[in-house]
């Protein structure tokens, strides 16, 4: 049974019976020494989508919930959402824009490493994998002499997403980025 503390985004868990997955994790550090961290979790019904918001603290026990983790493969994108190929049954499952909110920026042809969260026969969600290489779309042009210092500059990857990079790097690079924070992490 997993702890309010151990919750990751895109985990699943049961609340009265029904399964949720967590959407939004927000950790309330309290300023006083003896005050106890407040996680406030925003949790999405797995087939109504209706959102839950609970203030828990970190040891409150969650109900833990039968599902499947398969390898998928993002196939194509279109008017009706994302599709993604179960990699063992070639089963297809089609995911809308709203369930996969933050992780459509990391989405893109040949990403490896999904695996896709199913309950009851039914594709809930993605993982993405802790790593993603991309190339760089468009960035300002690299400026004679720069170090690798603490200076960065944006750049823009054709799935739309825009992080901070080292001012050194020139478009079309492939860069690694991490998807939980975000962030640069070195060339590939």
């Amino acid at each position: 049974m997993p702890r309010a503390a151990e919750l990751k985004k895109g985990q699943i868990v049961q609340i009265n019976s029904q399964p949720y997955i967590v959407s939004q994790i927000d950790v309330k550090s309290p300023s006083s020494r003896s005050g106890t961290t407040l996680y406030k979790v925003r949790f999405n019904h797995v087939q109504t989508k209706q959102k839950l918001d609970q203030s828990l603290t970190g040891d409150d026990m969650l109900s833990p919930i039968d599902f499947q983790k398969r390898q998928v493969q993002f196939l194509y994108q279109d008017a009706d959402g994302y599709t993604f190929m179960d990699n063992e049954d070639f089963a297809q499952f089609t995911l809308s824009a709203d369930q996969l909110e933050e992780q459509l920026d990391y989405l893109f042809d040949g990403i490896e490493g999904l695996y896709g969260l199913l309950v009851e026969g039914s594709l809930v969600g993605i993982e993405l994998p802790a790593v993603v290489e991309m190339p760089i779309e468009e960035t300002p042009p690299a400026i004679k002499g720069s170090s690798a210092s603490a200076r960065t500059k944006t750049a823009r990857f054709a799935t739309g997403l825009e992080i901070q990079i080292p001012e050194y790097l020139e478009t079309g690079e492939v860069v690694r980025i991490n998807t939980e924070s975000g962030k640069f992490m070195s060339r590939a």
